[in-house]
């Protein structure tokens, strides 16, 4: 585990396997912890890093750290990749990390190989997520605490089953992170259409989960029709798609092979 020091914040990362740089953006009050059971599969095709964002589990949270936004994120993620000289990445973005993945894409296109968007579920695109997220953001800020407005969110994305069914561990993540969690909910998101991603020609791997809430495919469906090189995925189960399921692991291997063959031949390989 490193720490690396970027737009005055201190993030805290970790690197696996070698070649192809492949960097993993976590979701709202989420960790790189969260990723662990992705790690084998993914640092077999590539460099692995996966870090705490801003704010999050054992990285600097400011002070005070009352709103972000999706572009300071991206603008972190994009410092953290040159620091580590990683550049260019396929970059794997879940829920909220998704759209920081998106927004790095978008003003940083050189530094990106491919994307792989885990719901990102944009709250701005589509009517029905705006009209969802309204409610959801009024009763996150009413729970009271940072720590109950984290489990407050969670209990409405997975509902309350799906809450209560997290391992201990993970929910203690979730409700410590409570305070990025606010400041993430009152920050600042992006507002896409057609113009801020019709330009965004990288390959991109977009899924969605059959058992989120209905609002979340409706704004996948709607990102699904602004991204021109854009291959949109159902899968079963609920709103943490796995990092490394079998269509990211897939997709993956598809841009290995076309960067592979896009590689100037070595010298004595034949005539």
């Amino acid at each position: 585990m490193a720490t690396v020091s970027v737009n005055g914040i201190t993030l805290r990362c970790e690197e696996w396997g070698s070649g192809l740089p492949i960097l993993g953006i976590h979701g709202i009050a989420g960790s790189a912890r969260l990723w662990a059971g992705a790690v084998p599969e993914l640092s077999a095709r590539g460099r692995l890093i996966l870090y705490d964002r801003r704010g999050c589990g054992r990285s600097e949270r400011p002070v005070p750290y009352e709103r972000t936004s999706i572009a300071e994120h991206a603008d972190d993620a994009y410092a953290l990749l040159h620091e580590l000289d990683a550049v260019p990445a396929v970059l794997i973005g879940r829920s909220y990390g998704g759209e920081v993945a998106l927004d790095l894409a978008r003003r940083y296109p050189d530094a990106v190989i491919a994307l792989i968007l885990l719901e990102p579920a944009l709250p701005t695109l589509s009517a029905p997520m705006r009209s969802w997220w309204r409610t959801v953001k009024h009763r996150v800020n009413a729970a009271g605490s940072p720590d109950a407005a984290a489990e407050c969110l969670i209990r409405e994305v997975f509902g309350d089953g799906g809450w209560d069914g997290l391992p201990r561990d993970v929910r203690e993540v979730f409700r410590a992170n409570g305070p990025a969690v606010l400041a993430e909910v009152n920050g600042e998101w992006t507002a896409p259409d057609a113009r801020t991603f019709g330009g965004l020609n990288r390959p991109t791997l977009l899924i969605s989960a059959a058992d989120s809430p209905p609002p979340f495919r409706a704004a996948d469906q709607a990102l699904a029709g602004l991204l021109p090189r854009v291959r949109h995925e159902m899968v079963g189960g609920g709103h943490l798609v796995d990092p490394a399921g079998p269509q990211v692991l897939a997709f993956l291997d598809g841009v290995l092979r076309e960067r592979a063959d896009l590689a100037p031949d070595r010298p004595g390989r034949g005539d």
